[in-house]
């Protein structure tokens, strides 16, 4: 059995985020979806609160997981037995970061693999940071996100 595991801060949930993991879920078995807990970063929803909405916008998808955690990636896979990194890549910056990231991961898991995908060109420009930055002023974030976690988006900036 075929396990990816797809991490990231998902702070929030982007339509970009969703094509790349429909796109792997078609590649793997399972795809487990972690939410990282960074404590070096201030995010907009909790933990749980990004859980919740992933769970929300993916649960038809029934070879898709839901999960969180905080440390390295190479342990969290290891852990649950995913065998390869899934990665989405917008532009030459997300590749030479993420290429990095590739390099520390495959010397900490040394039997994990890591594969990329492009981002589609409707999603090149799309980042939680950028929805959040619409948001914030009220802009239209429907072309942003999936209309399910919108809300939860527009009542985090009415506080």
């Amino acid at each position: 059995m075929k396990k990816a595991i797809y991490a990231g801060s998902f702070d929030p949930v982007t339509l970009g985020h969703l094509d790349i993991i429909h796109r792997a879920a078609k590649l793997f078995d399972t795809l487990v979806v972690a939410v990282l807990e960074n404590p070096n970063k201030c995010s907009l929803f909790t933990v749980e609160e990004r859980k919740k909405h992933l769970e929300l916008v993916l649960c038809k998808m029934e070879n898709v997981e839901v999960a969180s955690f905080r440390g390295l990636l190479a342990d969290f896979a290891s852990e649950i037995g995913a065998t390869t990194a899934v990665r989405g890549l917008r532009n030459a910056v997300d590749f030479a970061s993420e290429y990095q990231m590739y390099l520390i991961n495959r010397k900490l898991g040394k039997e994990m693999e890591t594969v990329f995908l492009a981002a589609d060109e409707e999603h090149i420009s799309l980042s939680s940071t950028n929805v959040k930055e619409v948001a914030v002023f009220g802009g239209n974030i429907d072309f942003m996100v999936p209309q399910e976690i919108k809300p939860f988006i527009i009542e985090k900036y009415k506080k």
